[in-house]
Parts: structure tokens; sequence; C-alpha cells
């Protein structure tokens, strides 16, 4: 499967629902929810864990870009990513907790994301379909960005993953080099 997706900074949260509602998206619901990424040599892997659904693996590969990109993912269950990943536990990189509200409009789904420790966020995901080819769904992105900036901020290029890990990198102290001082002769008493 593919999606074009995009992901902002957003400035503006109660704004943005209502720009949501103004457009005639639909309200799917309030999500919580958690991902744990796992270290993989190419493509992601997630596993996300939401209160009253079951656990579901989520591959997926796509460029670090702030414009919108293609993303091509796969879906599966948890004894469809064991037989895919093997039964042995998969190295864990970090978890990622959020609030998601879901919306829907046509084949977009527009997640307005509140994640810990990092703050809140806009994503676009508009699905890949013979129905919506590509560049229809690049098209309805630019519509919906242009109706969004409001309350928008910066495009992301990268995952929430990513950016967690670069703040827990920068609070990691680092240690100060060993300085070595010359020998500091006593003063000479007259």
């Amino acid at each position: 499967m593919q999606n074009v997706e995009c992901k902002y900074e957003l400035r503006d949260l109660p704004l943005a629902r209502s720009i949501a509602r103004a457009i005639g998206s639909t309200f799917i619901g309030n999500l919580k929810q958690k991902d744990t990424y796992y270290r993989l040599t190419t493509g992601r892997l997630k596993r996300r864990e939401c209160i009253g659904e079951p656990p579901e693996y989520i591959f997926y590969d796509r460029s670090d870009d702030s414009r919108p990109r293609l993303s091509s993912f796969m879906i599966y269950t948890q004894s469809e990513a064991q037989t895919r990943f093997g039964s042995h536990p998969l190295p864990v990189w970090i978890n990622v907790f959020k609030t998601r509200e879901l919306f829907m409009v046509e084949n977009v789904r527009i997640h307005l994301d509140t994640v810990e420790d990092l703050g809140t966020f806009l994503e676009f995901e508009a699905l890949v379909s013979p129905s919506h080819h590509m560049s229809q769904c690049h098209s309805i992105l630019n519509i919906l960005k242009a109706k969004f900036a409001p309350a928008l901020g910066e495009p992301l290029s990268t995952s929430y993953s990513d950016l967690l890990a670069q703040k827990q990198t920068a609070h990691i102290p680092t240690p100060l080099p060993a300085i070595d001082l010359p020998e500091i002769e006593p003063p000479k008493r007259p």
C-alpha cells in the first residue's frame, strides 16, 4: 500500500480542530497510542498499541523530506509480524506516546497529534488507490495545507521517533575531557 504524507508543527490545536470541522471532515475519534520502534537496517518498523484494539505492526519506507512524499507501507497483525520478522524479540529503539485526534476527508487521514515530550503536530496521509492516483493525492494535500495554514508551523522531514531520539540525545550530558594542568609550584617565601 502507499500514501502521500506530510507533517507540520501545529501552532494552534483548537484552530486546527475548527478548520477540520469547517472543511466537512468526519471526526473518527481520540486515540491514545504507544508506538514502539525497532532497529532495522532498511525501512522502519513500529508496533502500535491503541487502547481497545489489538496491536498492529506497521512497516514503512519513505524519504525524510519536508515536502509531501510517497510512503510505502504494510500493516501486520501480531501473528503476521512474527511470520515476517521472526519470533525472536526485535531490538527496541524508542517508544513514542501520543494522543491522536483522527479526522477523515475523502481518502485523507488528518492527524492532530499531541506527542509526549515533543508537542503538537498535524499530519496528512492521502491513500493512493486506483480512484485516487498519486498526483490527485498531492493536489488534495496542497489544498488541505492551504486551508490549515493559519494553524501550521514549519514542515517536518522526520518521524516523531527521530525527533524524540534527537531530543533525548541532546539531553545526555557529555563528559568533559580530561585536562592536564601544569604543575603549579608553591609561592616562594621571602
